[in-house]
């Protein structure tokens, strides 16, 4: 059973180094500081779950957006579909373009790690810069939409009032696209684990009341005698179990053993050269050992050329 187991040439006056010299200065690689030459010293992995982030913020956004076009319509149905979808457009549009500001407030988050104190007050001012971002962007949006297509103005509405309720709801997008983009690049940080190498594949051979397991690799040959199968190893020895030649070869086959003559079974691996012997036949050399290859065996014989 098998188990898998120069300080005289002129000098540059902001670098102080020789002209001429072309080495990088000292303590630099000749690109910019903590790039690994990637933008904004961003890995390539880092930016693939960035633009996986923000294309599920924008999904989640349009989602939204269609709903909210639904729900004005049965609420109101007197303004008609146009208006709302200019209305959710312009908002949806405005919220995935400054996207830019959450993702880069995560990419701030993961890299530096600051504290609370200096946490805390850098994101509210990123909120607000983002809140307002959002409001004045889809205003233009919505005066731009409501004189193109419908020939009228649009009245945002007092600010006082306005932009609070707005603001409300753009400290919840801001969080969550915050928290989706710093899941996104805590897990480009993570290595996948190494995988463990197989261990070799054995074979168990039953020598009497002995079970002897051996590495398939280390299995040179097989031949029959009587009921048993005598296996040859490299370390010369020769454990036999009762067995056929051709339910052993059932085993190893996948193991890259093949059928030369009708009573031997070799490991290809372990094949060192054919010799011809006339009429067809060769010897098959394993190191030291030489076992039979019958005419009657063409497909060994392709193999092992091959």
């Amino acid at each position: 059973m098998v188990k898998s187991d120069a300080k005289d040439l002129p000098h540059d006056a902001q670098t102080g180094q020789a002209l001429g010299d072309h080495r990088s200065l000292a303590g630099t690689t000749g690109k910019a500081s903590g790039t690994s030459g990637g933008a904004f010293g961003m890995t390539g992995e880092e930016r693939l779950w960035l633009t996986r982030a923000w294309l599920l913020g924008a999904c989640l956004i349009s989602a939204i957006a269609f709903v909210n076009v639904l729900t004005i319509q049965h609420d109101a149905p007197r303004l008609g579909a146009i208006r709302p979808a200019i209305w959710e457009a312009s908002s949806a549009l405005i919220t995935v373009c400054i996207f830019a500001i959450p993702a880069a407030m995560a990419f701030w988050m993961v890299r530096k790690q600051p504290r609370w104190w200096l946490a805390v007050p850098a994101h509210l001012v990123a909120v607000f810069v983002y809140s307002v971002l959002h409001v004045s962007g889809f205003v233009v949006l919505r005066k731009l939409g409501h004189g193109v297509i419908l020939h009228e103005g649009y009245d945002f509405g007092p600010l006082s009032t306005e932009f609070p309720y707005e603001f409300r709801k753009d400290m919840m997008s801001y969080g969550l696209a915050t928290i989706i983009y710093w899941l996104a690049l805590r897990r480009s940080a993570q290595k996948p684990e190494a995988l463990a190498p197989a261990p070799p594949a054995t074979f168990d051979i039953q020598d009497g009341a002995r079970l002897i397991r051996v590495p398939v690799s280390e299995i040179l040959a097989v031949h029959s005698a009587g009921n048993y199968a005598v296996f040859v190893l490299a370390d010369g020895r020769r454990p036999l179990t009762r067995s056929s030649l051709g339910a052993v070869l059932q085993t190893l086959a996948a193991h890259g053993f093949v059928r030369t003559h009708k009573s031997w079974l070799v490991n290809t691996a372990r094949v060192t050269g054919l010799t011809p012997e006339g009429s067809g036949d060769y010897g098959v050399a394993l190191g030291d050992l030489e076992v039979p290859l019958s005419r009657r065996f063409p497909e060994a014989l392709a193999t092992l050329r091959g």
